[in-house]
């Protein structure tokens, strides 16, 4: 029931044929929807917006590949989560879906943040207060059709990995995991399994079972890892587990936006916050 016309044809259409903007972010419905309940956004802050972004590989190039060649760059600059998020200027023109966001929200008066969802819900859960006691941590978001991975210390990442959620079972992914947990990951491996891949630039192992857990997990399909050896944690950062994204996306602004990281971090990082 869809037919796809060139511009000079929409221009032709009588003007009763309804437009629809299509975008992943839409501010102005967003703003009318919370003025339902009283709440406006005329004076926001800042607004950070988190989207999955594959990247726009080139011809001839694997996507799987293209996406991971990003994930090992963004770590290889800047070893933290917060290397996947960037101010509205800053996106890489690789990155479609992020600069889409960023052109659907061009008439926002506010500095904009936009954030790859998975790392984004990675370091949220890092503010789970049993998470965050851990000086190194194994932790997995497992989103509907992706599972991203990674390996954190005090230095910053570890490793990770990145896989088809859809393509694996919870022995398949305990082993993913224990391998990214004692360095011997390897990223053909991952690759040839239809995954991503892995990148480890640390190799020193991360040694399992002392603690009160082995892996911390989010994501909708954490379920994934109900019953696994690896004693998996559910992190449920401020208590809840949902939000993980939209913290991890605060403590990414903090990064990127000095003048608002006192305000931000005192709230996520704080006794009472």
């Amino acid at each position: 029931g869809i037919t796809l016309v060139s511009d000079d044809e929409l221009a032709a259409l009588p003007g009763d044929v309804q437009r629809l903007s299509l975008r992943d972010f839409d501010f102005g419905a967003i703003d009318r929807a919370m003025g339902e309940f009283g709440v406006s956004l005329a004076d926001v802050t800042a607004v950070a917006v988190g989207v999955f972004d594959h990247g726009n590989s080139p011809p001839d190039y694997s996507d799987r590949l293209f996406r991971f060649d990003y994930i090992r760059q963004r770590v290889q600059a800047n070893n933290r989560l917060s290397a996947f998020a960037y101010r509205a200027a800053d996106v890489p023109p690789i990155m479609t879906r992020l600069q889409a966001v960023v052109q659907s929200a061009q008439n926002i008066d506010a500095p904009l943040v936009v954030m790859d969802t998975a790392p984004a819900a990675v370091l949220g859960a890092l503010m789970d207060t049993a998470v965050r006691a851990e000086p190194r941590i194994l932790i997995a978001n497992l989103g509907n059709l992706h599972t991203l991975a990674f390996r954190v210390g005090p230095t910053g990442i570890e490793g990770v990995f990145e896989h088809h959620t859809g393509l694996l079972d919870r022995p398949r992914l305990d082993d993913l995991l224990y391998r990214l947990a004692d360095g011997s990951l390897l990223h053909d491996a991952v690759y040839q399994d239809h995954g991503h891949g892995a990148y480890i630039p640390h190799r020193q192992p991360l040694p399992l079972g002392n603690g009160r857990f082995d892996v911390a997990v989010t994501g909708p399909r954490r379920a994934l890892m109900a019953g696994s050896g690896l004693r998996p944690y559910f992190a449920a950062p401020f208590g809840d587990m949902m939000l993980a994204g939209c913290f991890g996306l605060l403590a990414a602004t903090a990064d990127l936006l000095p003048d608002l990281a006192p305000a931000i971090r005192a709230s996520l990082y704080t006794t009472g916050g």
